[in-house]
């Protein structure tokens, strides 16, 4: 003890150091240090499918699809020896006109494939009325429980069962048991969350009028419990007074300052997460950005070769996968020739300078007749039968097979014409 505690009367005390900083009671493994901090780093909670199209570029990415693809018109045909004859009748006007007394062929191919792009499957029940009529009614895929009993698969809905080639199927990814399904809500839940959760982040901070979370802190001279009340009381009710006037000027109380404790949206990088979402989305779709409103890489000059990169590689294998369901359960195994197909000129048309261009080197080399070129176009038939031939440029011939020149006399190769003979 030193000479000056002795006079002051004070006692020895023992300094007592620890021999670690570390706090026994704070977890700082890996996986629960972020916790302590308090941030969730626990697995995303799952969305719904109603959630799921609460995200604007996903809504978009299933109406989108859904729509271009029931917008193709399916057609039947059956093989003949001259090709390909179109059949008409009451299959056709089943396929792409009415498949039953309620549904358009449209509406129900619409509901089709937003089936399958939302909950992962498409159903249709094709009902035989005798013959070759038949009509085709949508089931709901959520509702509809796929099982397989006595080794042949079986789909029940609403208490009916029904065996599986009656039963349209397409799924968008199937599981190993080759009964369920995979749908893009599953596959694309983190991203969906992650919209989710930056939606309300969004909406929260627009709400309070763009004001991040804010501190309000004493200047040099410190404030009791109450004065610190009385002062938060005035600075709330300054910030609403301004969000309720429009005004970009509020007061703080006297002694105290603001400061920003919070992130503003630029800072939260939330423009670059959301169009990080947007291309995920897409992503598992497998289709171009573009087409959910994503204009990033889409310019005018490439927005052609987008259109058929879409129908190539998204709208091409899909139309196949129905093409092929409806040849197995509505022509069977046994279809004598007959089978469905999609029309996918439509959707690569392009310009009409284009096509005109493609119709007549078509017709001038032979690989199309002029009825065919106006049946892309909607227009009828040549009636004086002209337009059912092929033709070729007179020009164009094999080598070898050039015609032997004649000659007229007097004409221009008439030796003895007296304008070939040469100048004196």
């Amino acid at each position: 003890m030193s000479i000056l505690d002795r006079l002051l009367g004070r006692h020895a005390q023992t300094e007592t150091r620890a021999a670690t900083i570390e706090n026994p009671t704070v977890p700082v493994s890996a996986d629960n240090f972020m916790e302590f901090f308090g941030v969730d780093v626990g697995p995303l909670p799952s969305v719904s499918i109603d959630q799921a199209l609460q995200v604007p570029a996903f809504a978009s990415a299933v109406l989108f699809l859904s729509r271009s693809l029931a917008n193709l018109p399916l057609h039947a045909y059956r093989e003949t020896k001259d090709g390909a004859e179109r059949l008409g009748g009451k299959v056709q006007k089943t396929l792409n006109e009415a498949p039953n007394a309620e549904w358009t062929s449209f509406s129900l191919r619409r509901y089709f494939w937003q089936q399958v792009f939302t909950v992962g499957r498409g159903l249709i029940w094709v009902e035989e009325l005798g013959g070759s009529q038949f009509a085709l009614w949508p089931l709901d895929a959520a509702k509809t429980t796929v099982a397989r009993r006595n080794g042949k698969k079986t789909y029940t809905y609403e208490g009916k069962t029904y065996p599986a080639d009656e039963v349209i199927d397409v799924p968008f990814m199937l599981r190993d048991d080759q009964l369920r399904v995979r749908g893009p809500v599953k596959l694309a839940n983190d991203p969906l969350s992650v919209a989710r959760a930056m939606a309300r982040y969004a909406g929260g901070y627009f709400r309070g009028g763009g004001v991040p979370p804010l501190a309000l802190t004493t200047g040099p001279l410190p404030a009791g419990a109450d004065a610190m009340q009385r002062a938060l009381r005035d600075q709330h009710g300054a910030i609403k007074a301004a969000v309720a006037t429009g005004s970009h000027v509020f007061p703080v109380a006297p002694g105290y300052d603001l400061k920003e404790v919070g992130y503003d949206p630029s800072k939260g990088l939330l423009v670059d997460g959301w169009r990080f979402v947007i291309e995920e989305i897409a992503r598992v779709l497998n289709m171009p950005p573009v087409f959910v409103g994503d204009l990033t890489h889409g310019t005018f000059t490439n927005t052609e070769q987008q259109d058929l990169h879409l129908v190539k590689h998204l709208l091409a294998q899909w139309a196949k996968a129905l093409e092929e369901e409806v040849n197995l359960k509505v022509f069977k195994r046994s279809r004598t020739g007959r089978y469905a197909e999609h029309n996918l000129d439509a959707v690569t048309r392009g310009l009409l300078k284009d096509r005109i261009e493609a119709f007549a080197r078509g017709i001038q080399t032979g690989q199309i007749m002029p009825d065919e070129a106006r049946a892309l176009e909607n227009r009828p038939p040549d009636k004086s039968g002209a337009g059912a031939k092929l033709y070729i440029q007179g020009a164009t011939v094999p080598l070898g097979a050039q015609p032997a020149k004649t000659t007229t006399k007097g004409g221009a190769d008439d030796p003895g014409n007296p304008d070939q003979q040469p100048d004196a």
